[in-house]
């Protein structure tokens, strides 16, 4: 049995993988989770490593990985920022209401 001919075939390089994608992924879900605090880290590092992937010219297999937890990173940052904010404004409002009752 004789197979068609489809040319020379090219794969390329196998896919990498970025060291830090679990862990930019894990800090951004837990940044949502449980601990808001680490959203800036996972923001910061995903940021970091989205470059190096951009620079290296090479195919990362765990770019969505990278990308999903530095998302979720910003989602918890702007979060945390707003519950600051909020509770900025009840302290201050306790504070007005105080010094105006005495």
């Amino acid at each position: 049995m004789s197979y068609p001919n489809y040319g020379p075939g090219y794969y390329g390089p196998p896919p990498l993988t970025h060291p830090n994608g679990t862990t930019i992924l894990v800090l951004g879900i837990l940044s949502l989770v449980i601990c808001q605090i680490l959203g800036p880290f996972a923001w910061n590092m995903g940021t970091k490593a989205l470059r190096e992937i951009d620079a290296s010219g090479y195919v990362y297999e765990n770019r969505g990985m990278v990308q999903a937890g530095r998302i979720c990173g910003i989602v918890s940052t702007c979060i945390m920022g707003a519950v600051i904010v909020i509770y900025g404004v009840i302290i201050l409002f306790a504070v007005v209401m105080g010094v105006t009752s005495s």
